[in-house]
């Protein structure tokens, strides 16, 4: 009987438009989200995996002022860049959109609407900085000035990035212009909407009390917003900005809200849907995307995944639910979240102003993609931060994919090849060393579906790992290079087996290290990706006589040279 598709709708954080992103972004979201989409795929289920640039609010201004550009142009050409950056990290999405879509301006105007119809929408008058040299109100990051909780002289008006307090523009202690720099503020009435997410307390509460298989770390920032004090409160979902989403009730004018957008983290979440419904619409099926998204239309058997870090999670649990379930409308709601701790950059944090770290642009030019995807995937910050030294990189890279895997695919191609020429060769039958080694192969594939399908990162790195180290276990043990001189057909079935090994680890690597893995079928001269649920089975894809072809070496290692060069290139300057 086949096997059912299972569904599986998967967003990563929406990364945002301002500049190139560091290592600690990729393995925060984006890629953990690729490893997943992969595995789902290579499992023969449907993925819907979309991603897109967050393009509106404050930020996006101040970077394309720095640029000498227009907004829309600067964030046109970033959004190409990261677009560029993320295909050639190998993420696979179906489609990475953008926040500034048609698409999304109609479905954020939607959900106000729909939020305003069950009262869930206030209108607030409120005080608000405005700086006379700009001739305009700052939005809460156009304002910079000292914390008054830790001290921090550059918190913004919306959060101390120092000590990450909540914080109003009005709370700071000499305030300033992140415009302008001008000191010569001051403080006047404006009218803005804000979502009543304190009228849906007792939802959101309940709804996030079903999720008990959560990650401990997404739960616990969730029900610490939910229940202090400064969490759960009515969140203001416009800005006076320029750039943006206009203010609208649906189709229809919002009185009184004229030349307003909506505030970015009201938008950004809802691009999710509108990504998909941007792939629909290139593929020339406006309406494939509900599907994915609407209960009514399809979706009641999706299952849905957001990867992201640990600073989202308050906003996905807690202000992208409220704005959905409290629309009234049958729409999808995420059903796991899988969230992340910090990467740390040896010793310290990354930095775009130091130049300290290495970012994704940068990682590129230095190493294939593959290196970086398996060290950051073997490392991720699940249950704490994390760091990475190169050091680290250097053994991890040098051990796992050029002496494990590497090793085997080069040792077994040019054996074969000296010894039986570049096809593989027939003759010899299973003994107990071959039988033993499918049944440990068998138990530890079925070990990393589990921790893939749990989404333990770390756990299946280390469990392909092991899966690797059999092949060259066995190897060292049958000894075919040996077995040759006294007995040419069992070395012939040894290195049989070896060769279907490779074509195995291709498509078991192939969520973590997708290039390489595509190396390695096309050294075996093999498109079959098929899944091995039967082990016995999957290693006798490749029959006698099938050609193949010797590989040039799949990892080269890392000399204590170049880790030397590279870790003074990125230290980045020293305060």
């Amino acid at each position: 009987m086949p096997k059912t598709r299972s569904r599986h709708l998967i967003t990563s954080a929406l990364p945002y438009i301002n500049g190139i992103k560091h290592l600690g972004n990729l393995v925060g979201s984006q890629l953990p989200a690729d490893l997943f989409a992969r595995y789902q795929r290579g499992r023969g289920n449907e993925v819907m995996f979309v991603c897109a640039t967050d393009e509106h609010g404050t930020p996006a201004e101040l970077a394309a002022a720095k640029a000498g550009q227009k907004v829309a142009d600067f964030c046109a050409r970033m959004h190409d860049t990261q677009a560029d950056i993320a295909r050639r990290f190998g993420l696979s999405f179906d489609h990475f959109g953008r926040s500034s879509s048609p698409q999304n301006h109609q479905l954020t105007q939607h959900f106000a609407g729909k939020l305003a119809e069950h009262g869930l929408i206030a209108e607030v008058s409120e005080r608000q900085v405005y700086s006379l040299a700009d001739g305009r109100f700052l939005p809460d990051r156009y304002i910079e000035g000292t914390c008054p909780n830790c001290g921090y002289d550059k918190a913004r008006g919306d959060q101390c990035e120092n000590c990450t307090k909540q914080l109003d523009p009005t709370d700071l202690i000499d305030p300033r212009s992140a415009i302008s720099g001008s000191t010569d503020l001051e403080v006047r009435e404006t009218k803005h909407l804000f979502l009543r997410q304190s009228a849906m307390r007792e939802k959101l509460s309940e709804w996030i009390d079903s999720k008990a298989d959560w990650p401990v770390l997404t739960t616990s920032i969730a029900k610490k917003w939910l229940n202090d004090g400064d969490g759960l409160q009515d969140r203001g979902i416009t800005r006076d900005l320029d750039w943006g989403i206009p203010v609208k009730k649906g189709d229809q004018p919002w009185p009184g809200m004229e030349g307003k957008v909506f505030y970015v983290w009201f938008d950004a979440p809802i691009e999710y849907i509108a990504a998909t419904a941007e792939w629909a619409e290139a593929r020339g099926e406006p309406e494939a995307w509900r599907r994915w998204w609407r209960l009514d239309e399809g979706a009641g058997d999706v299952r849905y995944t957001q990867f992201m870090g640990k600073d989202n999670v308050p906003f996905h649990t807690l202000s992208f639910p409220a704005t959905i379930i409290g629309s009234g409308e049958p729409w999808k709601l995420v059903d796991y979240i899988k969230s992340f701790n910090y990467l740390t950059y040896d010793g310290g944090q990354f930095s775009t102003s130091q130049g300290r770290g290495v970012f994704q642009d940068q990682a590129l030019q230095v190493l294939p993609a593959d290196y970086w995807r398996w060290w950051l995937l073997s490392h991720a910050p699940e249950g704490s931060d994390a760091e990475f030294t190169w050091e680290n990189f250097q053994i991890s890279v040098n051990k796992d994919l050029a002496d494990v895997l590497g090793n085997f695919v080069s040792r077994i191609t040019k054996f074969c090849r000296s010894k039986f020429g570049e096809t593989v060769p027939e003759g010899g039958d299973y003994g107990p060393e071959e039988t033993a080694l499918i049944a440990a192969l068998a138990t530890r594939i079925r070990a990393y579906e589990g921790f893939m399908e749990a989404m333990e990162v770390r756990k299946s790195a280390n469990e392909l790992r092991a899966i690797w180290a059999l092949g060259n276990e066995y190897l060292q043990a049958a000894a075919p290079w040996a077995a040759f001189k006294t007995d040419p057909e069992r070395a012939a079935m040894q290195v049989r087996l070896g060769l279907n090994l490779i074509r195995l680890y291709a498509v078991l690597s192939a969520p973590f290290i997708p290039f390489a893995a595509d190396s390695m079928l096309q050294a075996m001269r093999s498109d079959d990706r098929g899944w091995p649920d039967d082990v016995g089975a999957a290693l006798q894809t490749l029959p006698p006589g099938h050609g193949f072809d010797t590989p040039e070496v799949l990892f080269a290692k890392i000399s204590d040279e170049s880790r030397e060069e590279w870790q003074e290139r990125f230290q980045g300057v020293r305060a």
